[in-house]
């Protein structure tokens, strides 16, 4: 693994239940920050508890790290991960792709759903001491779109999309780099780079979206993500900011 980043393990397993579950398992045992790839799961999940369609041929992967400074500091991973999979992406279709950034942890490829990305605390109240970045990426396959939520941006896949072919091992030694380039730049800089690189790539910015939440829905325009990575609209109201939404355009 001569391309492999520093400090970083790694284990494959031919099946699992889902690589969030196994990062929980293992957390504890760790001396370092460890990626886990799943040739197949069984029991895969997307936010707020969603099954999420996973064929074999697609990546199954999840970073378990002991995230350094404050509390605050962790959920903007998901940021450090959505640029992560965008270079990734990039690299191994050459760049010429159509990649964008769906708030809060979507990656879109020529305006559909190539990957998503959920993060978990590992832990419980103030034993939470663990982070887990759960990865998917539809490399070889799609979800029927009849499958998905109503009114949910369309699935694609990077073979659908581009006729590139690569497997979850060879395309994880391309996010794993990416991303530990990213985690660098966190770490010495802060948010402020990182946001201004997902900026560049935002999704609808400038357009009209839906937020929406369990008990509320908000419309209005996608001005920006601030310095703590709330969506912020501009609606009939004022400006809103946003913790945590599904966004719907």
């Amino acid at each position: 693994m001569s391309d492999w980043p520093e400090g970083y393990g790694l284990r494959v397993l031919e099946e699992v239940d889902s690589t969030l579950d196994e990062a929980r398992r293992i957390a504890g045992g760790l001396g370092g920050p460890e990626w886990i790839l799943a040739r197949r799961q069984t029991a895969a999940r997307g936010r707020r508890g969603r099954a999420w369609v996973a064929p074999e041929g697609n990546l199954f992967a999840t970073l378990v790290m002991r995230p350094p400074g404050p509390a605050s500091g962790v959920a903007l991973r998901s940021f450090v991960s959505a640029l992560a999979l965008v270079d990734a992406l990039a690299e191994v279709a050459g760049g010429a792709q159509d990649l964008a950034l769906k708030w809060p942890n979507d990656v879109l490829l020529n305006g559909g759903k190539v990957a998503g990305i959920l993060l978990e605390s590992v832990g419980s109240g103030v034993g939470v001491s663990h982070l887990a970045i759960g990865i998917g990426v539809n490399l070889a396959h799609a979800p029927d779109p009849g499958a998905v939520e109503a009114g949910a941006v369309r699935p694609v896949s990077l073979k659908g999309e581009t006729g590139i072919e690569i497997a979850p091992r060879a395309f994880l030694d391309h996010l794993a780099r990416a991303y530990d380039r990213h985690e660098r730049t966190f770490r010495a800089y802060g948010f402020a780079p990182i946001r201004a690189a997902w900026m560049a790539r935002a999704a609808r910015l400038g357009e009209e979206v839906t937020a929406r939440t369990a008990k509320a829905e908000t419309r209005g325009i996608f001005q920006t993500v601030d310095d703590a990575g709330n969506l912020v609209l501009k609606t009939p109201q004022g400006r809103v900011a946003i913790p945590a939404a599904d966004i719907y355009f």
